[in-house]
């Protein structure tokens, strides 16, 4: 009887742990797709860089989305060099769209790119082709008081695609992309701002991710600084709109367009930091995939993935 409890507790006190990966990958801005028995993680890095794995615990390397960097963006972005930020990847009418940034470093000298691809099973060689359509949306500095990096796409409850973006500057914007996925569909003038720090000069946020559960759009986003190694202080906060295009407000009801967001996560004894997130549901289960700063090992960003519990309408990690 009591190695039964014992066990009980056990299962019960493992089963809201942070997921465990052994080892632990090294990434930065993880978003991640399953095809058939196999998840497929795509995060900044040279070319973008790429990962698989058959149980979400032990990970395989892949090459780089892009061997060379593209030409438009070479031009786009004087001094790029090939090292791609913050992908996004989904799936649409046979295709997978990822998304990504380029941008010169504390610059909005910025622009979204996109490449397609019919599968992303590297093995499949009659099919596997990674196809670049190019810049989506750029931004300028002293032009554009927002930056065009951190994409992740959304469609709203008619099935219409929008792209949320942004970091810094003005904050996190939203515009509605063609039905097809590859251009933008309206005018970049006065986008709005739906999520921001409101500190002028300062307002550390970005890394948009928008999650459809139930009745209502919940917008991800992260505060505060990564980078940084063991000073970093990266931390996640949500809001929540019955409209994709907002407001999002908070658990106090305050608008994240007004400085508004309740905290999801933060650092702690284990990681000086926690952000970048990215939300997926994989076999009826949802999950939370991010990037933190490991305290034991000099702050170098490690791949953390976690399952979402959801009480009274919102998201919480136990």
């Amino acid at each position: 009887m009591m190695l039964r409890l014992y066990l009980y507790c056990f299962i019960l006190l493992t089963a809201n742990r942070t997921f465990a990966q052994e080892p632990r990958i090294p990434v930065h801005d993880p978003v991640m797709a399953k095809q058939g028995d196999t998840w497929y993680l795509f995060c900044t890095g040279q070319g973008i860089s790429s990962w698989s794995s058959k149980d979400l615990k032990s990970w395989k390397k892949g090459n780089p989305i892009f061997n060379t960097p593209p030409q438009w963006a070479l031009t786009a972005v004087p001094g790029f060099k090939g090292h791609i930020w913050a992908p996004d990847i989904s799936y649409y009418n046979g295709l997978y769209y990822l998304y990504y940034s380029v941008s010169a470093f504390g610059k909005n000298t910025s622009c979204i790119g996109l490449a397609t691809n019919k599968t992303l099973n590297p093995e499949d060689t009659a099919n596997y082709k990674w196809t670049d359509h190019g810049k989506i949306i750029q931004s300028f500095p002293g032009k554009t008081n927002w930056n065009a990096i951190d994409p992740n796409l959304i469609t709203d409850k008619k099935g219409h695609p929008f792209l949320v973006f942004g970091s810094f500057w003005d904050g996190i914007k939203i515009i509605q992309l063609k039905t097809d996925r590859m251009s933008i569909a309206e005018s970049t003038d006065n986008l709005p701002t739906i999520a921001s720090r409101n500190k002028a000069g300062d307002n550390a946020i970005e890394a948009p991710f928008i999650f459809k559960k139930g009745d209502y759009y919940y917008l991800f986003t992260s505060i505060d600084y990564c980078c940084k190694g063991v000073n970093s202080t990266y931390k996640m906060m949500i809001g929540r709109s019955k409209n994709v295009k907002g407001p999002y407000l908070d658990k106090k009801g305050v608008d994240m367009a007004h400085g508004g967001g309740s905290i999801l996560l933060q650092g702690d004894k284990n990681w000086y930091g926690v952000g970048h997130s990215a939300t997926y549901t994989f076999d009826n289960i949802d999950y939370l995939i991010f990037h933190g700063y490991d305290a034991t090992d000099n702050g170098k960003s490690k791949l953390i993935i976690d399952t979402l519990e959801w009480e009274k309408g919102w998201p919480l990690i136990k």
